[in-house]
């Protein structure tokens, strides 16, 4: 190549690198996490990260110290991408009829719908809401796997509205009597409240956009060295869950749009 064809090549780089970081697939390309919030009296933890290249998200759900055990078997927990709302978790003053727990409806005004289920496997639809099958089991587990956003939740991700909730409360820590916890749920009333109230919760936050990584690939064209770079509860036929605090209630798979 003589000197000509280099110093024209080198700007035909240049451009080329701002043209691929301008494009919208790699504008779209982000992480986002969150810290999991406590509400309803649980002493649980959790943490999430959401890689999201296109229309897939690589989800890392960690979570500790639920409700563990139902049964002699291990308690369900489903958690959800709400999104459409404020974005914002709810506090205890949402205990709009003052019974001690604050449901699914009391604080979906501010955290919104169901967008995305983030289950164990298989489907992620607002559909699988309360399929318990498919949520985590026991007090500590995890939720890996890579999933199709829809084009609802990738909103919610990119406005800062969508939000991380975790159902299903501890009878033990709850702070309410049995008669509360057992009562009818607002999304089934054939579940308990207290198992499909919110037990954490968190808004997800954008950690860094995606880019391209420094330094350039080898593509067989001289430059010269220099300081400046182009930046590149459903279980087959149903469960009883047991409360600690006295009482049972059956468990079966329904359809939830609110959870």
């Amino acid at each position: 190549m003589n000197k000509k064809m280099r110093f024209l090549a080198v700007p035909a780089l240049a451009l080329g690198a701002v043209a691929l970081a301008g494009s919208p697939a790699m504008a779209a390309d982000a992480s986002y996490s969150s810290t999991l919030g406590q509400l309803n009296g649980t002493t649980g933890t959790g943490s999430i990260t959401v890689d999201v290249k296109g229309d897939q998200a690589t989800v890392n759900l960690q979570v500790s110290g639920l409700a563990q055990t139902f049964m002699d078997g291990p308690y369900p927990h489903v958690q959800h991408v709400h999104g459409g709302a404020l974005g914002q978790c709810p506090t205890m003053a949402k205990d709009a009829n003052g019974d001690g727990i604050v449901s699914v409806t009391e604080a979906a005004d501010l955290y919104g719908a169901i967008q995305t289920t983030l289950t164990t496997s298989g489907a992620t639809t607002p559909a699988e809401g309360l399929n318990l099958q498919l949520g985590g089991q026991g007090g500590t587990y995890s939720v890996q796997r890579t999933i199709t956003l829809d084009a609802a939740t990738k909103a919610s991700l990119e406005s800062g509205t969508a939000v991380v909730v975790v159902h299903g409360l501890d009878p033990a820590t709850a702070g309410v009597p049995a008669e509360v916890f057992n009562s009818p749920s607002d999304l089934d009333p054939a579940l308990p409240l207290g198992a499909t109230s919110p037990a954490l919760c968190g808004t997800l936050v954008q950690t860094q956009m995606g880019a391209m990584p420094s330094g350039g690939a080898d593509t067989g064209v001289a430059t010269e060295s220099g300081s400046g770079s182009v930046g590149m509860i459903a279980l087959g036929g149903g469960l009883v869950l047991a409360a600690a605090a006295g009482g049972t209630f059956a468990v079966r798979r329904r359809a939830a749009q609110n959870a």
